[in-house]
């Protein structure tokens, strides 16, 4: 089982098996043919006020943790988050983001319940 996050402006590489676009949102200046993305759950992103609410700088990275965490319990989310675990059974599978500090975002937490 292999799962790791890059950011989604680096180019594609062969080890990176299922590409998996994270975000709610299409990255800024990225052509959808050169981002060769496989999967788009945005069901499974977080809530475009969760995102607001952390980017506005009001909450710590352990806060929004917790509380994107439990937006993946909901039904449709998780739904999507079991079938990305599958994917991770099958073989390496790249959580892609635009965030500029993958380590601290959405990604993450992703990664943390997929490893």
């Amino acid at each position: 089982m292999t799962v790791r996050v890059r950011r989604v402006y680096e180019p594609p590489e062969p080890e990176d098996g299922v590409r998996v676009l994270v975000d709610r949102l299409w990255p800024r200046g990225l052509a959808k043919d050169a981002a060769r993305i496989d999967e788009w759950p945005k069901a499974m992103t977080p809530s475009t006020e969760l995102r607001r609410w952390y980017h506005a700088g009001e909450a710590s990275y352990e806060e929004f943790s917790r509380r994107y965490e439990a937006e993946l319990a909901a039904p449709d989310a998780a739904e999507l988050l079991d079938h990305v675990r599958t994917l991770v059974q099958e073989g390496p599978v790249t959580l892609l983001t635009a965030a500029k500090s993958p380590e601290e975002s959405h990604a993450a937490v992703l990664l943390g319940l997929l490893d």
